[in-house]
This record gives C-alpha cells, sequence and structure tokens, in this order.
C-alpha cells in the first residue's frame, strides 16, 4: 500500500477480524483505521462501531455507538472519533502515521489549525515518530490535554507551545504502556490502600510488627521462586528476600537489573548473565523435532538496549506521578514482556513491583506486601492477565526456529513492547495488593499474637524449650487443635493425660478469639 492511501472504509459487517459483534454494525474509529489501513497491530481489548438502533451499549469487547455518531468515512473522521470516544492507543497511532506519511495529518491541521484533535494529533505524530511536519508553530487555540484524564490514567502534564498541548502522557516514546479507567480502578483508588495499611500497623506493637515483617519478607521471596517452579535451599531463599527488604533504595537501570539477576540466578555457570544476545520465548519444544511452541515471544536483543532505557526513563519519570500501584504495573508487566534476560525475568519482574512501591511510600516502614505470595495462591489469573496482551501480540511476530531450538524474530517489533494497554494487568495487581491488606497482614499478625499468647499459658503449666512448644503449636494446628496418638507416644510422651486436654483447650480458646 502506498504511503497515505487505504481500502475503503468497511460498511456493515457481522464479524470483523474473526470478532463477532453483537449485530450488524460499521466498525469506526481504531477497527476502521486498522482495516482500511492493514495495520500489523494489537486488535484493542474494546472496539467501537455504529449500530443501527438509537441505543449506546457495550458487549462481546465492543462499543456500539447510534447513527448519529457516525464519523466521516475518512482519515481525520475516524481519527477524531478514536480521540473522542475511545482514548489513545499509541500502537495504533505509530503504526498508522508511519502508513499516512506525514502530508495528511499536515493537511489535517492546515484544515483545523486551531481544533483541538486536529492539535493533538499533530502532537502524537511528532512525539511518536520524532519528525517535525511542516507546519508553523501554533499561535492560536486553548491549550488542551493530550490524554482525557477522565478516560485514561494520566501524568502530570508539560507544555508544548508548538502544539498548544499539554502533554500528560505517561511515559516517553521509548516506552508508554496506558491504562483506562475503569470503576474497579477508581475504586481501589479511592479505598487509600496505602492509609489502610499504615492505620492497621499502628495498632500493632513494634517487636509483634518486626516479626510479621520478616515473615511476610520469606514467604515472598519463596512465593517468587515457586511461580517459576523451583524449590531453592533456604540460604537463597533467604537472600532473594534480603534484596527485596532493599527494594526502592536504588533506581532502576541496566546495571542494576543485571546486578539483581546475578542475584537471583546464584549459580550462573550454565546462564548468559546481562541482556540477552539472542533470541526468547516463553513456551515449550515439539518433543519430537525441537521447534519451539511459543506461547510468548520476547523482544529482539538488537532491542533490548533502548526498551530497557525506556523503562529506566519511566520509573524515573511519569511513575512517580501516576498512583504507585499502578505505575508497579506498568513497569513490572512492561518489564516481563520485554524479558530483557535469559533467566529471572519472573523473580525481577515480580522485585519491580515491589521497588516501585517501596520507593514511592506506599508500603509501612520496614514491611512487604506479600505480592507474590497471592499471585502464586491466583496464579490462573495471573496468567490470563499477561496473556490480555501475550495472545494478540504473538501473531504479529514473524519467527523461524533456530538450530538451537530458539526463535529468531524476522520483522521489527519493538513498538508491540513499549505500548500495550495495562488496564487488566493494573486491576490485578490492586486486587493483590488489596488482599495482602485484608486479610494476609492482619492474618499473620493474628497468628503471632496467638502464638506468643499459647507459649506463655503453656510454658506457665509445663516447663517445655522452645523448640517443643513450636512443635506443639504446628501439630496442634495441623490436627484440628487436637494432638494425634503418634505425637503423644512419641514427641509429648512426658505429658500427663491432663496437661495435653488443659493444652489443648488453651489453643481452642485463642484460636477462637
Amino acid at each position: 500500500m502506498e504511503p497515505g492511501q487505504c481500502k475503503p472504509f468497511s460498511e456493515a459487517v457481522s464479524v470483523f477480524h474473526d470478532r463477532w459483534l453483537p449485530e450488524a454494525a460499521i466498525p469506526v474509529g481504531y477497527a476502521a483505521l486498522i482495516d482500511a489501513f492493514g495495520l500489523a497491530v494489537p486488535v484493542p481489548l474494546t472496539l467501537a462501531a455504529i449500530g443501527p438502533r438509537h441505543k449506546i451499549y457495550q458487549a462481546d469487547g465492543w462499543h456500539l455507538y447510534t447513527p448519529r455518531h457516525q464519523p466521516e468515512a475518512t482519515l481525520g473522521g475516524h481519527l477524531t472519533f478514536a480521540l473522542r470516544y475511545e482514548g489513545l492507543d499509541l500502537a495504533v497511532l505509530k503504526a498508522l502515521f508511519r502508513v499516512t506519511g506525514p502530508e495528511p495529518i499536515a493537511d489535517m491541521v492546515r484544515a483545523a489549525p486551531t481544533g483541538a484533535y486536529a492539535r493533538r494529533i499533530w502532537f502524537l505524530y511528532e512525539w511518536l515518530l520524532d519528525q517535525r511536519l511542516d507546519l508553523p508553530d501554533a499561535t492560536r487555540g486553548a491549550y488542551v490535554l493530550v490524554v482525557d484524564p477522565d478516560r485514561q490514567w494520566a501524568a502530570d502534564s508539560v507544555l508544548s507551545p508548538r502544539h498548544r498541548v499539554k502533554n500528560n502522557l505517561p511515559g516517553t516514546p521509548a516506552f508508554c504502556p496506558m491504562a483506562f479507567r475503569t470503576p474497579a480502578l477508581d475504586a481501589f483508588v479511592a479505598r487509600g490502600l496505602a492509609d489502610e495499611a499504615r492505620s492497621l500497623v499502628a495498632e500493632v506493637p513494634a517487636d509483634l510488627l518486626a516479626r510479621t515483617a520478616a515473615f511476610l519478607l520469606l514467604k515472598d521471596s519463596r512465593s517468587s521462586f515457586a511461580i517459576e517452579g523451583e524449590d531453592p535451599p533456604q540460604d537463597r531463599v533467604q537472600r532473594w528476600g534480603q534484596v527485596i527488604g532493599e527494594a526502592g533504595r536504588r533506581p532502576i537501570d541496566e546495571a542494576e537489573l543485571e546486578r539483581l539477576q546475578r542475584i537471583v540466578i546464584g549459580d550462573a555457570r550454565f546462564v548468559h548473565l546481562g541482556l540477552r544476545t539472542e533470541g526468547g520465548f516463553v513456551g515449550e519444544h515439539d518433543r519430537a523435532s525441537g521447534t519451539p511452541i511459543p506461547d510468548h515471544i520476547s523482544a529482539r536483543p538488537e532491542d533490548l538496549t533502548a526498551l530497557v532505557s525506556g523503562l529506566t526513563a519511566f520509573d524515573r519519570g511519569a511513575a512517580l506521578s501516576l498512583d504507585p500501584v499502578l505505575a508497579a504495573a506498568i513497569l513490572a508487566f512492561g518489564f516481563v514482556y520485554i524479558h530483557p534476560f535469559d533467566d529471572g525475568n519472573g523473580r525481577l519482574h515480580r522485585y519491580l513491583i515491589h521497588h516501585v512501591l517501596a520507593e514511592r511510600g506506599f508500603n509501612p516502614p520496614g514491611l512487604v506486601f506479600p505480592v507474590s505470595a497471592v499471585i502464586l495462591e491466583r496464579i490462573d489469573a495471573y496468567r490470563q492477565v499477561l496473556e490480555t496482551y501475550s495472545r494478540r501480540l504473538l501473531p504479529l511476530v514473524r519467527w523461524r526456529p533456530t538450530a538451537q531450538g530458539n526463535v529468531e524474530v524476522l520483522n521489527d517489533t519493538a513498538d508491540l513492547y513499549r505500548y500495550f494497554d495495562a488496564t487488566p494487568h493494573a486491576e490485578f495487581l490492586f486486587a493483590c495488593v488489596a488482599r495482602t491488606i485484608d486479610v494476609d497482614l492482619p492474618a499473620e499478625t493474628a497468628f503471632l499474637r496467638t502464638y506468643d499468647q499459647f507459649k506463655a499459658r503453656v510454658q506457665g503449666l509445663v516447663d517445655m524449650p522452645d523448640r517443643l512448644l513450636d512443635l506443639l503449636f504446628r501439630f496442634l494446628r495441623q490436627n484440628g487443635g487436637r494432638l494425634s496418638k503418634r505425637a503423644r507416644d512419641r514427641e509429648f510422651a512426658a505429658l500427663t493425660d491432663d496437661e495435653a486436654a488443659r493444652i489443648e483447650a488453651i489453643f481452642a480458646e485463642l484460636s477462637a478469639r
């Protein structure tokens, strides 16, 4: 297709790119642009179309509008509709601008030099492509926001006098995933989770809080390895836990990520450390041929330096003005899609969650939310969230297998990792953080408080070393508050029947509180 050319915009259809519509309707906005210009981009999670009835509704991944919303069947008409009703999809916009070339965009601005949508489109063209259009600086028109903050989460704005817009994009051209405002995200933000956590720990004695924090830290470290299917020695789990406990103290850059990779890998005799020099994928191999069967294909090695620089810029820039949990989701899931290392990506991905939350002071001092433990409990939901983008990205990557059973990517894929819809990821991470505040933190504090009371009361009854007290408490928890015959015959044979009954009664009383 020649620059600026497109096939005719679609009429009413029942199926669009293998996706059924709720009823026959005319694709508009991003759907129309993707189809007419043949854009090789991830299709947005929600598309827009003009239905035959005077009713606006959403169903099956479609937002249907009424005939009065139908835009002109032109590039400008559909672009304006997209910005007005669908928000910004930077992957679609960048691919579109590359196909149209500069003149159609410049003509749109010349036709409406003070138009708010024309100036936003002009800014986005120059920002995404780093190419200046042959246009003089704008001199009239009120400043307008690039991102509609009522539709998508945005950063603090910076004036762009050339376009007379306020740039509030939550990133840079090198890395700028975005998230839509949803009822779920609005509700999580309105809760003030950080304040809830601080109020909760304020009621916990300092010594008990310190022990709670140590347990949760170890729990998170162990869970992060378990998610990867690993069962490392305890000393390795503890070392990684110590690293998590220091999250947020150092800025994220390539050197820091490589330092963390060395720690998390441990024995690196069979692992290449540092940025990948070959392709990468997540998936399986065909048992007969050894051919890769990818579920996700990582960024090309030649793109890694620029992509990691984009992550760094996000962490030090726009992330500081976004909600901490939202910023953590964007940074961490962006990292795991890029998959810059041969090994250790999953654990570093979860470390980045801790990094942002700690750096922004979201956690109560000295406390780490056991996010990995919650992820492990919700592992199927976690994988589904990862797939919300991976399954749309994979068909756009052209690749061939290598003799070593790896993949070699054949097309330019860098933008696929720069711009993705982080809404599902943010909702998932908020739910995980809320779970730690609502369940894990209170439960662990209550457990330790119960244990301390049990220990004190049993010691008043029987003189027993701490090691046996720990074992006694654990046996009672595992056996529904009763000592098994085996325990009575072996480890606790010295207890009288009366002592055993009184100990069981103490445990039952404390557990009922």
